[in-house]
C-alpha cells in the first residue's frame, strides 16, 4: 500500500516540494541515515546531494546502481516508476548508490516474472531515501533553467525541521565541482571480471535469447585473446561484460594503481571507466594516464573520456544540468551516422583545448554541439563521453567495443575505416 508518511525535497534556490516518502526515508530518526547525508542524526534528515534528472523511460534499476550517480539525488522524468520491480541480474553495481530518488508516481503493482522484490522494498533495504507525489515536470523545468542544484530529502515534520532549515542545509552541501568521488567508489583492490553478456548477447545490434546465443556475433572472431587492464573509477558491470563477450581477459585495478603496477600486468589494452564527481581533481589517474595512455591501445568511457583528455592537456567544464538519459542523439563525425545513446555526466571536455593537445573530435552531441568523443591523431587512444554498453539500451553504440578490439589488433590510431567496419558489421545482421 502507498505510504501516507510525508516527505519534502528542498533545493538551494529556496524551492520546497512536498510529497510522500518511500524507500529508506521510511526509517525512524533513531536509525542511521544515508551515507551521503549531511547533519547525521538530526530529526528526520535523510539524504543530501546534487539534484539531477534522467529522461529515460525505463532502466531505473540500472540508473540507481550506476556509481556515476554517487552524491546525487536522481529525478526520473517518466511519470511512473517501479512497475516492473527489481531483478538481481540487472544491477550495475553491488547496491543502489544514489543519495536519493525522486519520482512522480511509485507503481503499486510489480508486473515482471523476473522481479524478486519491489522498488520501494529494495530502496528501503539499501537505506536510500525517496519521495513520490511531486510535480517532477516543475522540478525538471527548474533544474533546466537554473542548472543542477544541491538539495535534501527529509521525512521530518514541519514542527521538527522547517522549510527554511531544509533550504539552509541544501545550501551547505559541498558543490559537485571539486569533488573527487572516484576515490570513494573505486574498488580497494584489483580483481578480474569474468561474466559475459549471457542471455543478452548481441546479434547485429539486437539482443537475443540465451538459446540463440551461439549465433551471437563475437567481433573478435579470430580467436585472439586480449588482456585488458581497466582502471576502475566506478565502472558499470555491463562494460566488463561487453569486453568479456569479445574474448577479452579483463582485470580491473583501483584508481590508485601505479604505472609500474599496470605495466607489470603486461596488458594488450588499457581501459578507463566511468565514475562520479569532478574529473579535474582525480589527479592520481590523470598523472598515471600522462605516462601510460597510448603506450598500449587505450579506450575511455564517460569519466574515463574526461580523464584521458585531461591527461593529454585538455580542460573540462561543468555542464549546466548535464546529459542524463537513454535518448541522447550523437553524430559520429568520421562516418556521418547518428547514434541514439545512453548518457550520464555533468562535466564536458573543452573541444578547443583538446584539439590543441593533439586530439580530434569523433562524436558530437546533437542537442548542444558539445564534444561526445575523440581520438588521438598519432597514438592509439580514443574515448566517448557516453555509454556504449547501454543497459538497458539503446545499443546503437556497442560497435565501439569492436573498434577497441581492432585497435588492440593493429595497435594503430582509430580512424574512419575502423568506425565504418564496426558499424557495418552491426548493421549487416
Amino acid at each position: 500500500m502507498r505510504t501516507t508518511k510525508l516527505a519534502r525535497l528542498a533545493l538551494e534556490d529556496g524551492t520546497v516540494f512536498h510529497g510522500r516518502a518511500f524507500g529508506g526515508s521510511l526509517r525512524t530518526t533513531s536509525d542511521s541515515v544515508s551515507a551521503t547525508a549531511a547533519c547525521d542524526g538530526e530529526a528526520g534528515f535523510e539524504g543530501a546531494g546534487e539534484v539531477v534528472f534522467n529522461t529515460s523511460m525505463v532502466g531505473y534499476q540500472e540508473a540507481l546502481t550506476d556509481l556515476s550517480y554517487t552524491g546525487q539525488i536522481l529525478t526520473m522524468t517518466a511519470t511512473q516508476m517501479g512497475n516492473y520491480g527489481v531483478a538481481p541480474e540487472d544491477i550495475e553495481s553491488a547496491s543502489p548508490c544514489v543519495a536519493g530518488f525522486v519520482v512522480r508516481e511509485l507503481s503499486q503493482i510489480v508486473s515482471n516474472q523476473r522481479a524478486t522484490q519491489s522498488l520501494s522494498d529494495w530502496l528501503e533495504k539499501a537505506g536510500i531515501p525517496a519521495i513520490e507525489g511531486i510535480d517532477t515536470r516543475a522540478l525538471v523545468r527548474r533544474l533546466r533553467m537554473g542548472g543542477a542544484m544541491r538539495g535534501v530529502i527529509s521525512s521530518a515534520s514541519l514542527a521538527e525541521v522547517s522549510d527554511l532549515e531544509l533550504v539552509a542545509r541544501a545550501r551547505a552541501i559541498p558543490s559537485m565541482a571539486g569533488a573527487n568521488l572516484a576515490a570513494k567508489v573505486s574498488p580497494r583492490c584489483a580483481g578480474r571480471a569474468e561474466e559475459a553478456l549471457g542471455e543478452w548477447a548481441p546479434r547485429g545490434g539486437h539482443f537475443v535469447a540465451e538459446s540463440d546465443a551461439a549465433d551471437s556475433i563475437h567481433p573478435n572472431r579470430s580467436g585472439q585473446r586480449f588482456k585488458v587492464v581497466a582502471i576502475d573509477c566506478g565502472a558499470k558491470r555491463n562494460i566488463y561484460r561487453h569486453l568479456v563477450e569479445r574474448n577479452c581477459e579483463v582485470h580491473f585495478v583501483p584508481h590508485s594503481a601505479t604505472v609500474a603496477e599496470i605495466r607489470a600486468m603486461k596488458p594488450d589494452g588499457l581501459f578507463i571507466s566511468n565514475g562520479p564527481g569532478d574529473p579535474a581533481v582525480v589527479h592520481g589517474v590523470i598523472e598515471t594516464l600522462r605516462v601510460l595512455a597510448g603506450e598500449v591501445p587505450t579506450f575511455g568511457i564517460c569519466l574515463g573520456h574526461q580523464l584521458l583528455a585531461l591527461a593529454l592537456g585538455a580542460t573540462t567544464w561543468k555542464l549546466k544540468f548535464g546529459h542524463r538519459g537513454a535518448n541522447q542523439p550523437v553524430r559520429n563525425v568520421l562516418t556521418g551516422r547518428i547514434e541514439i545513446t545512453s548518457q550520464n555526466h555533468g562535466f564536458c571536455v573543452d573541444e578547443a583545448s583538446l584539439r590543441a593537445a593533439g586530439g580530434e573530435p569523433t562524436h558530437l552531441h546533437l542537442n548542444d554541439g558539445t564534444l561526445a568523443g575523440f581520438r588521438h591523431t598519432t597514438k592509439p587512444i580514443f574515448s566517448v563521453q557516453y555509454h556504449p554498453e547501454a543497459s538497458p539500451g539503446p545499443h546503437d553504440s556497442a560497435y565501439l567495443f569492436d573498434v577497441f578490439i581492432e585497435m588492440m589488433t593493429t595497435r594503430k590510431p582509430v580512424g574512419a575505416a575502423e568506425m565504418e567496419r564496426a558499424q557495418a558489421a552491426m548493421a549487416a545482421v
